[in-house]
């Protein structure tokens, strides 16, 4: 007995609804691509994102969420994110899949 058979003796007249998840995307998407760079400051490499167009609080966003999901340290300055470490291909397949076009420069 699994626990959905536990809870239908438990609550007979309940009926079960589906919930459906949509993706929201708050974030303003743009035609033109975002840049995305490898460079290497100070002898470690860092990831840089440029060419957002939208509003600065979606780009903060942006950031803050690439951010967390690959648990690296960066920042937002200039209208550019900047990750710390070589990771083009995670954010670069991150951003495609939330419907961003990205375009990768150098290297």
């Amino acid at each position: 007995m699994d626990l959905k058979d536990q809870l239908k003796n438990l609550f007979p007249d309940h009926k079960e609804t589906e919930i459906k998840q949509e993706q929201k995307t708050d974030i303003w998407l743009q035609d033109a691509p975002i840049l995305c760079k490898y460079e290497k400051r100070k002898g470690k490499p860092i990831t840089i994102l440029d060419g957002y167009t939208g509003a600065t609080q979606d780009f903060k966003k942006l950031a803050k969420e690439i951010k967390t999901k690959l648990s690296v340290g960066g920042s937002f300055k200039d209208d550019k994110i900047i990750i710390q470490g070589d990771y083009r291909d995670k954010i670069m397949q991150l951003l495609k899949d939330k419907g961003f076009n990205v375009k990768r420069v150098g290297g």
